[in-house]
């Protein structure tokens, strides 16, 4: 082993020890400006010896993470080809929890952090790792506000940047790879409208409405008075102010509001958009129950959400989505999704699978974070700009290697209007 590769090429037996496997498709270089690793490979870089002693003290995703978000470790290049390099040796893109090492390896890591100067107390997590307690019942209506707070507001003009002059914050539908972001993203919102029927003076509530953009497009286009819903404060801010400026104050009413606390029903029509991911498993029957009891007979709910399409293994806890961006934050199965809503009384009319147009999505939202990087890191700080665009890369990569898919079920309360006989009423 020469001098020049001897730092990276034990960095690169630690961190083949943490993803659990026997080469790293990566060209790791270290602090000292040494490199190890295939020529042609994706670059990954260690800044400095903290990254090696947060991935003793957390050896999994955790670790290299933290690593990531504090700047000890970054990927220059293509971020995807990084994270796919590691994703492909190990499971850094995953929800799921690593091997953990085996006392021989864990060994072999202290030997490895001694050598190179690196053993040292645990260094304190990044400061974006979210502050929600991870003790006692979740889901409360405070622990929900705290987590929805963490995530949500950070910042209306960051979350510009990202999103884009569409300001919605879920799955786009896409006709082709080439459609651009705005255009699939007020093709989802039209969908949706169509899904649900919307006609002139319906009254509908959109459950999770963000920056208030279906409340806005079914309001405009569909003459439909919409009550919408969130416990960001900061969404609710931007929302209300988008809709006095089109002088629609009269037809939307933006409410910081839990919706387990609207009661002012019934509704034609119910969305709910990228939001029963924040709901939990054990809470999606009375989630189902009381949208249930919102609805008009023969109204109908609109359910688009994340699911875990990677195996009974529920995602792990205490992995990077949900310490850095989604504090109690779940995905369940579609499987589980249905029969919840089945089994709440609510009648199935329509599952249609989005999961290569949320990868899509994603890929758009990192192309528009790193057009915009500089200004990122000053409106929200550079490791909040890290998160994202760890959060957003793996989660792409998640969805295209279909370990997460994202679906919509169009569901109706049994009584009132029946369905269209065929699904060309919203195609």
């Amino acid at each position: 082993m020469t001098k020049s590769t001897e730092v990276a090429s034990r960095l690169a037996d630690a961190l083949a020890i943490v993803l659990g496997t026997n080469a790293i498709p990566l060209r790791l270089r270290a602090w000292d400006g040494s490199e190890a690793g295939p020529a042609d490979a994706p670059v990954l870089v260690f800044r400095s010896r903290r990254a090696l002693r947060r991935m003793l003290w957390s050896p999994g995703q955790l670790g290299l993470s933290r690593a990531y978000v504090a700047g000890d470790i970054d990927a220059p290049g293509d971020i995807f080809a990084s994270f796919a390099a590691l994703s492909s040796a190990g499971k850094f893109a995953e929800a799921g929890p690593f091997r953990p090492p085996t006392a021989r390896e864990i060994f072999t890591l202290l030997k490895t952090a001694v050598r190179l100067g690196a053993l040292g107390p645990n260094p304190a997590p990044p400061p974006e790792e979210a502050k929600v307690t991870r003790h006692g019942r979740e889901h409360t209506r405070s622990r929900d506000a705290a987590a929805i707070s963490h995530h949500y507001d950070l910042g209306n003009d960051f979350y510009a940047l990202v999103l884009g002059p569409s300001m919605v914050y879920s799955c786009a539908v896409w006709e082709n790879e080439h459609t651009g972001l705005d255009a699939a993203q007020e093709a989802k919102l039209d969908l949706v409208c169509r899904k649900l029927g919307l006609q002139p003076g319906m009254r509908a509530l959109d459950v999770g409405c963000g920056w208030g953009s279906f409340a806005l497009h079914a309001a405009q286009r569909y003459g439909v008075d919409v009550v919408g819903v969130t416990l960001s404060a900061e969404q609710a801010a931007l929302a209300r102010k988008r809709v006095a400026d089109v002088g629609l104050t009269d037809r939307v009413d933006i409410r910081v509001q839990d919706y387990r606390d609207v009661g002012d029903g019934p509704f034609d029509a119910i969305s709910s958009i990228g939001m029963s991911e924040h709901v939990g498993r054990a809470q999606t029957p009375g989630y189902v129950s009381h949208l249930h009891g919102l609805l008009r007979p023969g109204g109908r709910l609109l359910n688009h959400a994340i699911s875990w399409n990677a195996g009974p293994a529920a995602p792990d806890p205490d992995s990077f989505i949900p310490r850095y961006v989604f504090p109690d934050g779940e995905m369940i199965s579609l499987a589980e999704m249905v029969g919840a809503l089945e089994a709440g009384g609510l009648e199935v009319l329509d599952v249609e699978a989005l999961r290569r147009h949320y990868a899509l999505t994603l890929r758009a939202w990192v192309q528009n974070l790193e057009k915009h990087w500089d200004e990122a890191v000053r409106t929200a700080g550079a490791g909040r700009a890290r998160v994202w665009r760890l959060y957003m890369a793996a989660s792409a990569l998640g969805f295209e290697a279909g370990m997460t898919g994202v679906n919509q079920v169009l569901v109706q309360r049994p009584g009132g209007t029946e369905p269209p006989l065929r699904r060309t009423a919203w195609i």
